[in-house]
Protein backbone atom coordinates (compact mmCIF):
# COMPACT_ATOMS: atom_id res chain seq x y z
CA UNK A 1 0.00 0.00 0.00
CA UNK A 2 1.68 3.18 -1.32
CA UNK A 3 4.85 1.12 -1.33
CA UNK A 4 4.92 0.87 2.49
CA UNK A 5 6.46 -2.29 3.78
CA UNK A 6 4.18 -4.35 5.98
CA UNK A 7 6.06 -5.62 9.02
CA UNK A 8 5.13 -8.53 11.24
CA UNK A 9 3.60 -6.95 14.42
CA UNK A 10 5.67 -9.28 16.54
CA UNK A 11 8.80 -7.46 15.34
CA UNK A 12 7.68 -4.43 17.34
CA UNK A 13 7.60 -6.33 20.66
CA UNK A 14 10.99 -6.17 22.34
CA UNK A 15 12.32 -9.44 23.65
CA UNK A 16 13.35 -9.31 27.28
CA UNK A 17 16.02 -11.59 28.58
CA UNK A 18 14.83 -13.69 31.48
CA UNK A 19 17.63 -14.58 33.76
CA UNK A 20 19.03 -14.14 37.26
CA UNK A 21 17.18 -11.48 39.20
CA UNK A 22 13.88 -11.89 37.35
CA UNK A 23 12.95 -15.10 39.16
CA UNK A 24 13.04 -15.99 42.85
CA UNK A 25 16.06 -17.89 44.07
CA UNK A 26 15.71 -21.65 44.36
CA UNK A 27 15.11 -21.47 48.11
CA UNK A 28 12.93 -18.33 47.98
CA UNK A 29 9.18 -18.42 48.70
CA UNK A 30 6.68 -16.12 47.08
CA UNK A 31 4.67 -14.16 49.67
CA UNK A 32 1.11 -13.08 48.97
CA UNK A 33 -1.25 -10.74 50.78
CA UNK A 34 -3.45 -12.64 53.20
CA UNK A 35 -6.98 -13.06 51.94
CA UNK A 36 -9.99 -12.77 54.28
CA UNK A 37 -10.66 -15.98 56.12
CA UNK A 38 -13.28 -17.28 58.49
CA UNK A 39 -16.45 -15.68 57.19
CA UNK A 40 -19.03 -15.89 59.97
CA UNK A 41 -22.15 -17.70 58.89
CA UNK A 42 -25.16 -18.82 60.85
CA UNK A 43 -26.78 -22.20 60.47
CA UNK A 44 -30.04 -23.75 61.50
CA UNK A 45 -30.45 -24.06 65.25
CA UNK A 46 -30.08 -27.39 66.98
CA UNK A 47 -33.72 -28.35 67.21
CA UNK A 48 -34.83 -30.11 70.40
CA UNK A 49 -36.90 -33.26 70.29
CA UNK A 50 -40.62 -32.58 69.86
CA UNK A 51 -41.22 -34.20 73.26
CA UNK A 52 -38.98 -31.61 74.92
CA UNK A 53 -40.89 -28.73 73.39
CA UNK A 54 -44.21 -30.40 74.13
CA UNK A 55 -43.18 -30.55 77.79
CA UNK A 56 -42.43 -26.80 77.79
CA UNK A 57 -45.76 -25.05 77.10
CA UNK A 58 -44.24 -21.66 77.90
CA UNK A 59 -41.64 -22.04 75.15
CA UNK A 60 -44.31 -23.12 72.66
CA UNK A 61 -46.39 -20.09 73.58
CA UNK A 62 -43.35 -17.81 73.21
CA UNK A 63 -42.68 -19.18 69.71
CA UNK A 64 -46.19 -18.19 68.68
CA UNK A 65 -45.69 -14.74 70.23
CA UNK A 66 -42.44 -14.23 68.30
CA UNK A 67 -44.08 -15.30 65.05
CA UNK A 68 -46.93 -12.83 65.64
CA UNK A 69 -44.40 -10.05 66.29
CA UNK A 70 -42.53 -10.88 63.08
CA UNK A 71 -45.83 -10.65 61.19
CA UNK A 72 -46.55 -7.28 62.80
CA UNK A 73 -43.08 -5.89 62.10
CA UNK A 74 -43.17 -6.98 58.45
CA UNK A 75 -46.47 -5.16 57.98
CA UNK A 76 -45.08 -1.91 59.39
CA UNK A 77 -46.24 -2.15 63.01
CA UNK A 78 -44.07 -1.83 66.13
CA UNK A 79 -44.83 -4.87 68.32
CA UNK A 80 -44.22 -4.78 72.08
CA UNK A 81 -41.35 -6.54 73.84
CA UNK A 82 -41.86 -10.17 74.84
CA UNK A 83 -41.01 -10.27 78.57
CA UNK A 84 -39.58 -13.68 79.54
CA UNK A 85 -39.07 -13.10 83.27
CA UNK A 86 -42.19 -15.09 84.19
CA UNK A 87 -41.15 -18.06 82.03
CA UNK A 88 -39.50 -21.10 83.55
CA UNK A 89 -35.77 -21.73 83.22
CA UNK A 90 -36.53 -24.72 81.01
CA UNK A 91 -38.68 -22.56 78.72
CA UNK A 92 -35.94 -19.95 78.37
CA UNK A 93 -33.27 -22.57 77.77
CA UNK A 94 -35.28 -24.12 74.93
CA UNK A 95 -35.92 -20.70 73.42
CA UNK A 96 -32.21 -19.86 73.50
CA UNK A 97 -31.46 -23.19 71.81
CA UNK A 98 -33.98 -22.50 69.07
CA UNK A 99 -32.98 -18.88 68.50
CA UNK A 100 -29.23 -19.53 68.37
CA UNK A 101 -26.68 -16.72 67.94
CA UNK A 102 -26.56 -14.50 64.87
CA UNK A 103 -24.00 -12.04 63.57
CA UNK A 104 -24.59 -9.04 65.85
CA UNK A 105 -24.01 -8.79 69.60
CA UNK A 106 -23.83 -5.78 71.91
CA UNK A 107 -23.14 -4.64 75.44
CA UNK A 108 -24.35 -1.53 77.21
CA UNK A 109 -22.43 -0.44 80.28
CA UNK A 110 -19.73 -3.12 80.20
CA UNK A 111 -19.82 -6.66 81.54
CA UNK A 112 -22.17 -5.75 84.40
CA UNK A 113 -24.65 -4.00 82.13
CA UNK A 114 -27.08 -5.16 79.44
CA UNK A 115 -26.11 -7.91 77.00
CA UNK A 116 -27.84 -8.17 73.61
CA UNK A 117 -27.59 -11.01 71.13
CA UNK A 118 -29.21 -11.19 67.73
CA UNK A 119 -30.64 -14.63 66.98
CA UNK A 120 -30.02 -16.50 63.72
CA UNK A 121 -33.34 -14.93 62.68
CA UNK A 122 -32.29 -11.39 61.73
CA UNK A 123 -34.28 -8.81 63.65
CA UNK A 124 -35.11 -11.16 66.55
CA UNK A 125 -33.04 -9.97 69.53
CA UNK A 126 -32.41 -11.53 72.94
CA UNK A 127 -31.81 -8.96 75.70
CA UNK A 128 -30.39 -9.83 79.14
CA UNK A 129 -29.49 -7.65 82.11
CA UNK A 130 -30.37 -6.63 85.63
CA UNK A 131 -34.17 -6.61 85.69
CA UNK A 132 -34.29 -7.42 81.95
CA UNK A 133 -34.95 -10.65 80.11
CA UNK A 134 -36.91 -10.14 76.93
CA UNK A 135 -37.11 -10.65 73.18
CA UNK A 136 -37.52 -7.72 70.82
CA UNK A 137 -38.43 -7.99 67.14
CA UNK A 138 -37.08 -4.90 65.40
CA UNK A 139 -34.39 -3.77 62.97
CA UNK A 140 -32.28 -3.03 66.07
CA UNK A 141 -32.92 -3.14 69.83
CA UNK A 142 -34.42 0.12 71.05
CA UNK A 143 -32.03 0.15 74.02
CA UNK A 144 -29.04 0.93 71.77
CA UNK A 145 -30.34 4.33 70.61
CA UNK A 146 -31.78 5.07 74.05
CA UNK A 147 -28.46 4.42 75.81
CA UNK A 148 -26.60 6.55 73.25
CA UNK A 149 -28.96 9.48 73.86
CA UNK A 150 -28.39 9.24 77.61
CA UNK A 151 -24.62 9.33 77.02
CA UNK A 152 -24.75 12.59 75.07
CA UNK A 153 -22.86 15.47 76.67
CA UNK A 154 -23.48 19.15 75.98
CA UNK A 155 -19.76 20.05 76.06
CA UNK A 156 -18.66 17.37 73.60
CA UNK A 157 -16.76 18.50 70.48
CA UNK A 158 -15.34 21.48 72.36
CA UNK A 159 -11.55 21.16 72.15
CA UNK A 160 -9.29 22.45 74.89
CA UNK A 161 -7.13 25.35 73.73
CA UNK A 162 -4.34 25.68 72.88
CA UNK A 163 -4.28 22.64 70.61
CA UNK A 164 -1.70 19.98 71.42
CA UNK A 165 1.46 20.01 69.35
CA UNK A 166 1.18 18.03 66.14
CA UNK A 167 -2.61 18.32 65.76
CA UNK A 168 -3.33 19.30 62.15
CA UNK A 169 -6.65 18.29 60.56
CA UNK A 170 -8.68 17.18 63.57
CA UNK A 171 -10.14 20.68 64.22
CA UNK A 172 -11.62 20.78 60.70
CA UNK A 173 -13.27 17.39 61.30
CA UNK A 174 -14.70 18.65 64.60
CA UNK A 175 -16.14 21.71 62.84
CA UNK A 176 -17.83 19.46 60.26
CA UNK A 177 -19.23 17.26 63.03
CA UNK A 178 -20.56 20.25 64.94
CA UNK A 179 -22.50 21.33 61.86
CA UNK A 180 -23.81 17.85 61.03
CA UNK A 181 -24.81 16.81 64.54
CA UNK A 182 -26.35 20.21 65.24
CA UNK A 183 -28.59 19.97 62.17
CA UNK A 184 -29.35 16.26 62.35
CA UNK A 185 -33.05 15.31 62.44
CA UNK A 186 -34.70 11.88 62.87
CA UNK A 187 -34.93 10.28 59.45
CA UNK A 188 -31.91 12.14 58.06
CA UNK A 189 -29.54 10.06 55.96
CA UNK A 190 -26.27 9.13 57.60
CA UNK A 191 -23.29 11.43 57.19
CA UNK A 192 -20.04 9.43 57.06
CA UNK A 193 -16.52 10.76 57.53
CA UNK A 194 -13.96 8.26 56.28
CA UNK A 195 -10.92 8.80 58.49
CA UNK A 196 -8.95 6.15 56.58
CA UNK A 197 -8.83 8.44 53.52
CA UNK A 198 -7.87 11.65 55.34
CA UNK A 199 -4.32 12.93 55.91
CA UNK A 200 -4.20 12.73 59.68
CA UNK A 201 -1.13 13.26 61.81
CA UNK A 202 -0.12 10.88 64.55
CA UNK A 203 -1.60 13.28 67.11
CA UNK A 204 -4.89 13.89 65.28
CA UNK A 205 -6.52 10.56 66.15
CA UNK A 206 -6.03 10.62 69.96
CA UNK A 207 -7.13 14.27 69.94
CA UNK A 208 -10.33 13.34 68.04
CA UNK A 209 -11.00 10.45 70.42
CA UNK A 210 -10.60 12.74 73.43
CA UNK A 211 -13.00 15.32 71.99
CA UNK A 212 -15.62 12.78 70.93
CA UNK A 213 -15.50 10.81 74.17
CA UNK A 214 -16.40 7.17 74.69
CA UNK A 215 -19.96 6.06 75.33
CA UNK A 216 -21.42 2.98 76.99
CA UNK A 217 -22.62 1.15 73.85
CA UNK A 218 -20.37 -1.37 72.12
CA UNK A 219 -21.64 -3.45 69.18
CA UNK A 220 -19.83 -6.22 67.31
CA UNK A 221 -21.07 -7.25 63.86
CA UNK A 222 -19.38 -10.34 62.42
CA UNK A 223 -19.15 -11.27 58.76
CA UNK A 224 -16.02 -10.94 56.66
CA UNK A 225 -13.90 -10.01 59.67
CA UNK A 226 -15.43 -7.83 62.38
CA UNK A 227 -17.09 -4.45 62.55
CA UNK A 228 -16.95 -2.71 65.93
CA UNK A 229 -19.41 0.09 66.56
CA UNK A 230 -19.39 2.37 69.59
CA UNK A 231 -21.23 5.54 70.46
CA UNK A 232 -19.46 8.75 71.39
CA UNK A 233 -20.51 11.43 73.86
CA UNK A 234 -21.68 13.51 70.90
CA UNK A 235 -25.40 13.13 70.10
CA UNK A 236 -26.05 10.82 67.14
CA UNK A 237 -22.31 10.35 66.53
CA UNK A 238 -20.79 6.87 66.24
CA UNK A 239 -17.36 5.36 65.64
CA UNK A 240 -17.49 2.48 63.14
CA UNK A 241 -14.32 0.44 62.59
CA UNK A 242 -13.91 -2.49 60.21
CA UNK A 243 -11.26 -5.14 60.82
CA UNK A 244 -10.17 -8.00 58.56
CA UNK A 245 -9.88 -11.60 59.69
CA UNK A 246 -6.36 -10.89 61.04
CA UNK A 247 -7.89 -8.12 63.23
CA UNK A 248 -6.12 -5.38 61.26
CA UNK A 249 -8.02 -2.10 60.93
CA UNK A 250 -9.03 -1.63 57.28
CA UNK A 251 -11.68 1.12 57.53
CA UNK A 252 -12.19 3.75 60.24
CA UNK A 253 -15.23 6.03 60.05
CA UNK A 254 -17.35 8.44 62.03
CA UNK A 255 -21.10 8.29 61.32
CA UNK A 256 -23.68 10.90 62.21
CA UNK A 257 -26.92 8.95 62.39
CA UNK A 258 -29.42 7.52 64.85
CA UNK A 259 -27.83 4.08 64.53
CA UNK A 260 -25.27 2.86 61.95
CA UNK A 261 -26.81 0.82 59.16
CA UNK A 262 -24.47 -2.12 59.74
CA UNK A 263 -26.35 -2.82 63.00
CA UNK A 264 -29.83 -2.82 61.43
CA UNK A 265 -31.73 -5.81 60.09
CA UNK A 266 -32.99 -4.83 56.63
CA UNK A 267 -36.70 -5.23 55.74
CA UNK A 268 -35.88 -8.17 53.45
CA UNK A 269 -33.99 -9.82 56.33
CA UNK A 270 -37.05 -9.54 58.55
CA UNK A 271 -39.21 -11.04 55.80
CA UNK A 272 -36.77 -13.93 55.46
CA UNK A 273 -36.80 -14.43 59.25
CA UNK A 274 -40.60 -14.58 59.21
CA UNK A 275 -40.59 -17.28 56.54
CA UNK A 276 -37.92 -19.40 58.21
CA UNK A 277 -39.47 -19.01 61.66
CA UNK A 278 -42.87 -20.08 60.33
CA UNK A 279 -41.25 -23.15 58.75
CA UNK A 280 -39.69 -24.21 62.05
CA UNK A 281 -42.95 -23.81 63.96
CA UNK A 282 -44.78 -25.82 61.30
CA UNK A 283 -42.16 -28.55 61.57
CA UNK A 284 -42.65 -28.74 65.35
CA UNK A 285 -46.43 -28.87 65.00
CA UNK A 286 -46.15 -31.72 62.50
CA UNK A 287 -43.66 -33.62 64.68
CA UNK A 288 -45.69 -33.13 67.86
CA UNK A 289 -48.80 -34.34 66.01
CA UNK A 290 -46.96 -37.52 65.02
CA UNK A 291 -45.79 -38.08 68.58
CA UNK A 292 -49.35 -37.72 69.83
CA UNK A 293 -50.77 -40.29 67.40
Amino acid sequence: MNGAQIMDPLHYIPLLDIGPGSQPEDDATLEYISMPQGMHTHSLPQLPEPEALDAAPGARQALGEILARLHARCTGDTPPLLDLRAYSENDRRLLDQLLGEGEVSARIGGAAGVRIQESIFAGVWRVFGVGRDHIEVAPAPSLLSHAARIDAAADALTPTLPLPAGVMNAPAILTELQDRTGNWQPGSSAHVINLSLLPLSEQDMPFLDACLGEGAVLVLARGYGNCRISNTRVPNCWRVRYFNSQDALILDTIEVTDLPEVVLAAPEDLTDSLERFADIIQWFEDECAEVGT
